[in-house]
This record gives structure tokens, sequence and C-alpha cells, in this order.
């Protein structure tokens, strides 16, 4: 047996050393061990060969071995039986009695490493204090609980059987949960109740982290069976669905809208659109049902996917063809049909010459129509498209005031939708529409941004073939859309905006050319409206030039059409009433009998007496509104001497310009009067009074100022203004005449009015080419030079001995 010594305070023993690789072994716990070990092997034997010399089973010292270090602490253990293992290699079932400090090396029997070893002495109070004990209760209730959720019932009532710190503290040797260096800890803690202590806490950490993987673990499986369980419901309602269909007639083929990955990969679209597209179908399927984030992937998905990508019209390059189309729909309107004449023919030969695309360009057009209202700004748009072959879509911008309604709303906003130009192009079908730009120049701009700006890029065609809408965020080809813009008043539009479009005037219709609206187009379409055939009602040229003229004063044809369909209703409430039998022929003499009285009788057809220049000091002018042209009647009145009002006074809500023009007209004929033989000594003592009838309407302009000069000059010399005269023109302080604006719509409101001859300023001559031949025929105009040659052809010829006479009041 292995030599031993007794002393005063502690034992010396002699052991052979069996190494544990990587385990631990603490006293109270019983372990197998492999006998194919030569280690273990050489240590059994040498305690089998010292025990027959000495009563008592053979003892080793089992010493933890870590990274082929030996712990400074080991376990006395004693052989309790040799024999086979479990599966049949030979071994040895070793029991652990106490801690022993290791030493220095010795001898022994045997291969086996001998070293000699002190037995620690263990000093355990008796009874146990208050806090040992609650120690002991703690480690208890923590194995316990340890035990139980482990299903280790019998372990629990052994535990629960231990009263002694000691064991209690080396039973958590047991413990698979602790690491090597844990169980180190515990075999060289010496003391008990220290040693119970480290094992509870450790109990506790364990027990810890094991309530937290407990509670991940609870939440991971809820959330997997929250989806397999939405996942059953789904593939239960697919299955549903598809027997509906089936019941329905509608086949049984699966639903595929909702796969939008089968969608994207069969659908047409642009590479970098493609490329956008699969990775929100990514995000989507990565997203919850639950999500927002899903429905709005789902919408962008659709929108991008109804969008003709690849589809175009093919344009109709019969040149001639198209001009018919334009001449049957419009009468007039020469300049936009030449454009679009122009257009198409250019389109034609580029085709014609492999020139359809040019630097990722193609040939769009951006035409501003700017007219008055109701002259068929709108719907030329659509007989463009026809006569183009192309689909049309109008866009109405009146008192839009979002730039998120051109450029559409960026996706991180609720109900986000793409601008109206992205919607106009999916509406229509192609990339290649006429979109009309309705009424651009009513375009507003708030703390929401200014829609204009936001038309720069969309009608710049070196920049809109690469369009980017904020909703979409991916390029979209606008450089073959044909943008038609329609707008009443030029100076509205903002001059960056205006300057990316091509204008095109629309100043209104002739007569001639109103009669023969009303009669190919407007009476017809009054007629079905009415209820009435072509052959029960018919309207004599005479009846239609009397409504165009008398009836009616525009540049555009709405009051017009607005009078034919009164008049046919008239027809059709008599016809009912039994007071009219049809057919019926409606003639100039008949239209008052039905609608009443002309409105606006020319001033050449009223009694002499009776016209507004029939004395001294009125003027007839011309001028532009929004509206079209028009006549302007200019009075001038002087002042009592005996009031002693001096200066010059003028109403009818005159702009800045027009004042200041007044102020020219009067220092004209204060400087150069006498040498036109004007008392011009009456313009110095008495206060002149201008006036401008229609004096709720706003007026602005240098164009009066001729006007304004002749009504003074008139009023001074006695000399009424010829009847037949109306003029227009800016004028300087030394009496030229300088060019204006707006001749064709002036010239045009002149033959309305019925006037016969009109001055206009020489640098204007050559707008006559624009103004149809048929009122030039009918007009004796006259293109001057300085308000002398105007004053010699406007006013009425001097009674010889007759003085001039001075109108207080005109």
């Amino acid at each position: 047996m292995a030599a031993e010594s007794v002393g005063s305070k502690s034992t010396v023993l002699s052991l052979p050393v069996l190494p544990l690789d990587d385990e631990v072994v603490l006293p109270g716990m019983v372990v197998p061990l492999d006998l194919n070990d030569p280690d273990v092997r050489a240590a059994v034997e040498a305690a089998q060969a010292a025990a027959r010399s000495a009563p008592g089973k053979p003892r080793v010292l089992l010493v933890p071995r870590i990274d082929g270090t030996y712990a400074g602490t080991g376990v006395l253990g004693t052989v309790e039986q040799v024999g086979r293992l479990a599966d049949g290699d030979p071994g040895a079932l070793i029991r652990g009695r106490e801690r022993v400090r290791i030493g220095a090396g010795t001898t022994g029997p045997g291969a086996a490493l001998w070293v000699e070893g002190t037995l620690v002495e263990e000093d355990v109070p008796d009874p146990l204090p208050g806090a040992v004990t609650e120690l002991v209760t703690e480690y208890k209730a923590l194995a316990t609980s340890w035990l139980r959720k482990r299903g280790a019932w019998q372990v629990v009532d052994r535990v629960q059987q231990i009263e002694e710190v000691s064991p209690l503290a080396d039973n958590s040797g047991y413990s698979p949960f602790l690491t090597l260096h844990q169980k180190v800890a515990l075999l060289e803690t010496a003391d008990p109740v220290a040693r119970l202590k480290l094992a509870t806490e450790q109990l506790r950490e364990h027990l810890a982290e094991q309530d937290v993987a407990e509670s991940i673990a609870k939440d991971v499986q809820e959330g997997v069976d929250k989806q397999q369980r939405e996942f059953l419901l789904r593939r239960q309602l697919d299955a549903v669905r598809k027997e509906l269909r089936e019941l329905n007639g509608d086949g049984d083929g699966e639903d595929e809208s909702d796969d939008y990955r089968a969608r994207v990969e069969a659908a047409d679209l642009p590479q970098k659109v493609r490329e956008a597209a699969l990775k929100e179908v990514d995000k989507l399927e990565r997203a919850s049902e639950q999500s927002p984030e899903g429905g709005w992937i789902r919408t962008w998905l659709d929108t991008v996917l109804e969008l003709p990508w690849h589809e175009r019209t093919e344009d109709q390059y019969d040149i001639e063809g198209a001009r018919a189309v334009l001449d049957a729909e419009h009468a007039g309107l020469a300049d936009v049909k030449e454009r679009i004449t122009e257009y198409l023919a250019v389109r034609k030969r580029r085709a014609e010459r492999g020139l359809g695309v040019v630097g990722g360009r193609r040939g769009g057009a951006v035409l501003a129509l700017v007219g008055p209202p109701g002259v068929g700004k709108t719907s030329l748009g659509e007989s463009v498209a026809h006569a183009m072959g192309r689909s049309f879509v109008r866009v109405a911008l009146g008192g839009v005031r979002d730039e998120a309604e051109i450029r559409g709303h960026r996706r991180t906003y609720v109900g986000a939708l793409p601008g109206r130009i992205v919607r106009a192009i999916k509406e229509a079908g192609s990339m290649n529409p006429v979109v009309l730009l309705d009424e651009i120049d009513k375009v507003g701009s708030d703390f929401r941004g200014d829609p204009a700006a936001a038309l720069l890029e969309v009608l710049d065609p070196a920049q809109n073939h690469t369009f980017r809408d904020h909703y979409l965020e991916v390029e979209l080809d606008l450089s073959d859309v044909v943008f038609l813009a329609t707008a009443n008043v030029l100076e509205a539009i903002p001059e960056a905006l205006l300057d990316r479009m091509e204008l095109v005037r629309l100043d209104g219709y002739t007569e001639d050319e109103k009669v023969v609206i009303a009669r190919d187009h407007l009476l017809p379409r009054q007629l079905e409206r009415a209820g009435l055939d072509p052959e029960e009602v018919t309207l004599d040229e005479g009846a239609l030039r009397k409504l165009a003229g008398e009836y009616t004063r525009e540049a555009g044809v709405r009051t017009l059409e607005r009078a034919i369909a009164r008049l046919l209703r008239k027809v059709a409430a008599q016809h009912e009433l039994g007071e009219r039998a049809l057919p019926f022929t409606v003639t100039d003499g008949e239209l008052r009998g039905l609608i009443g009285r002309p409105h606006h009788v020319p001033e050449s057809a009223q009694d002499p007496a009776e016209r507004r220049t029939a004395v001294p000091g009125v003027a007839t002018g011309l001028a532009v509104t929004g509206a079209g042209g028009d006549v302007l009647y200019v009075e001038a009145s002087l002042a009592d001497p005996e009031t002693g009002a001096a200066g010059l006074t003028l109403t009818g809500q005159l702009g800045d310009v027009m004042k200041e023009s007044a102020q020219i007209a009067l220092s004209f004929l204060r400087s150069r009067g006498a040498e036109l033989e004007l008392p011009v000594g009456d313009l110095k003592d008495r206060g002149v009074h201008i006036h401008f009838p229609a004096g709720a309407v706003p007026k602005d302009g240098p164009s009066a100022g001729v006007t304004m000069t002749t009504a003074l000059a008139s009023l001074l010399s006695g000399r009424p203004v010829r009847t037949d005269v109306a003029m227009t023109g800016e004028v300087s302080l030394t009496g030229r005449v300088l060019p204006i604006g707006g001749v064709k719509q002036k010239l045009l409101a002149a033959h309305r009015a019925g006037v016969t001859t009109v001055v206009i300023p020489k640098r204007n001559e050559a707008d006559l080419d624009d103004v149809p031949a048929e009122v030039l025929e009918k007009l004796d105009v006259h293109p001057v030079t300085d308000v002398r040659q105007v004053l010699e052809l406007a006013l009425s010829p001097a009674t010889r001995g007759a003085t001039p006479e001075v109108s207080i009041a005109a």
C-alpha cells in the first residue's frame, strides 16, 4: 500500500498519478475510466501492486491535466472495481474520496508517476451558522429547479438528502454545463463554505442564461408557429379560390397577378427599369404581409408594368392626307397647319434616311398655341393627333399649384402617385402620343413648389429623353412625344418655359372664316343637340354673317355657337307649341324676331349724329385683351378755367405705361401744338381729363399713345375724328410713331367693328403679311412715322370760317 505518515496537522501520502485530460473529478464522484489509456492503466496497475502489501483498496491520485500542465490539487480516488465497460473495453470504476495538495515527486512500483501529497483538511462549523444554512437552502432550491427542468426527479431526492456543506458543494461536479476551468476552481477551493458559494453562483448564472435562451427560443418558436399558421391558412385560401374559379368556369390556372417576379421577367422592359423592378420584387419577397411597404411596392410595380415602355404608334406620313384632315376639322389657322405639315415632312425624310433616333433622342416637338378663348386651341390638339395617327391625351393645368402634380410624389409619402406626365403616357398606351398641356398660363405656385419650373425638363427637347419622375425614379423617354401647350396670355408664361417652346399665335377668325365654321361645324353639332334634322332647319349665309358680325363680337366662335344654339332652341320650342311649321329657313330678317336685337352694331351703321366720334375729343383706338383684339375709344375734355383745376386727370383703371403715354401726348402737344396750329394756351391754363370707357376693365400698354394725341388734337382744333378711322402706335416726345405688338389681332378687331381705315406704325408694316388677305382687302391701312401724318388722316377737314370749340365734357 502507499506510504503514509501521520503528523500533528496533516497527512502525507505517496500515490500514483492518474492524469485526467480535459476532465475533473471531485470528492464523492464515481467515474469509469478506460484502461486502454496507457496513463490510466499504468496508474491502476501501480496502485494494485502497492495494495498487495497493505490492506484496503488500491488508491490513485486523480489530477486534472490541462494542455499538458497538471493542476496543483488532485483527488484521492479508490479503485472500486476493474472489469469491462459497457462497450466491452477494459475499464476501472474509481470513486473520489478527498482533496490532496500535490507535492514533490517520488518513486514507487510500476510505470506510473508517483508524487507525495497532503490531505486537505476541511473545517466545517457545527452547528452551521444561519448564513450557511440559507446558502445550503438556496443551492438546493437552484439545483432542484435545474434538475426538474431536465426531468431528473431521482437526482432531486438525492440532492435534498445531502445535509453537509462539502458534499453538497462537490455534488455540482456532475453538472454538465460547468466548464473545465470552473470545475478546477471548485477543486482548488479548500473551504467548503466558499466552495458552496462558488457552486451556487455558477448555478445561478447558468439558470439566468437558460431563462434568456428559453425566452428567445420561445419567441422564435412563436414567430415560426405564426408563419406556419399563416402559410397554412394562405394555402387553404388559395385552394378555396381555385375551387371557386373551377365552379365559376374561370379555369383552373393559378392567379398569376401576385407573382410579380414572373410578371417582371415576362414583361418587355428596358434593362435599367427591369433591374430596378427586380430589386423591388426582392424587397417585396422579404417584406411581411402586414408591412405597409408591401402595398407601396405592389402599387409601384403595377405602375411600372402598366407603362407602355416599347409601345409606339406608327406615324402617318401621308402629308397631303394629314393636311386634308386639318383643313376638314379646322377652318383658317394656316400658321398652325403649316407648322404641323413641316413637322411631318421632316419626320418622314428622317425616317427614310434612318435618322429616327439621333443621340438617344427622337424628333419630338413642343408647340405653344397662344390666342384668345374660343379659337380652337384645345380641339386643334386632337386634330393634330388625328392627322399624325397618334394617341391624344389632354392634361389640364389650370389652377395646378403643386410641383408634385408634374414630377410625381416621393414614394415615402402616403398615397404617392406618379405625375400627370407619366399618367398621360400610361393613359395614351404609347410612348409617342400627342399630349396637350391645356391652359399652361393658368399654372400657379405656392409653398408646394412651382409646377411651371417642373415643366422645364419635360418641355426641353435636349433633356426630356431622360426624364425622371419622383415616383418612378427610373428614366422615361419623352423625346418622341409631341407636346402642345395652350395659353390665352403670353405674358403669363415664364420666360424660361416659353424659351423651350415654339410659339404659334392664333389671333382669331375673320368674319368669312366664322361663317364657314358655323356652317360646317357649329350648325350640324347644334342641330343634333336640339333634336332637329338638317332638312328641318337651315340658316342662310346672310343670317350666319349677321350672327357673326352683329350678335357676337369675339376672336373665337364660342359666343357664336351659343347664339346658334339659342336660335335652334327657339325654333324647336315654337314648333312643339304649334307656332311654326317645319322645314324652316332662317334669314337675317328673321333673327330679331327669334333672338332679339343685335348687341354689336358697327359705328358705321349708326346714325352719324349718334356716333361716339361725332363730337371733337373722341378717337378710336385698337387694343389687345385676353379675349383677342378689341376697339378702344378715348375721350378727352378740358375743364372750365373758372374752376382753377389745372393738370392732367386720367380715369378708366389705367396701368402705369398707359398713364405715361398720356403724359407724353400732353407734353408733345404743349411743345409742338403751335406748329400744328392748335390753341395750346388752353392746355396750360385749364385741366385736361382723359377717360377710357369700360372703366371696370384694367388697361395698360403704350399703343394708345397716338390715339390720346389725336383725341386731344381733335378737342383743341374742334375737328371731329373720322368715324371710319382707328389707330394704334406708341408716340414719342418728338412726335415719332413707334412700333407696337398684336397688329394682326387689332386689324381683325377693326374689321369686326366695321372700321375701314387703320393707321399703324411704319415699322409694323412687315406684320401685315400675317393678316388674312380678305381682311386687308376691306381695310385701308396707312403705315405712318409721325403724329402729323396721323392727324392729317384722322381729323375731319376744318370748316372754312369756323373757330375751334373746346368742349368741357366729351
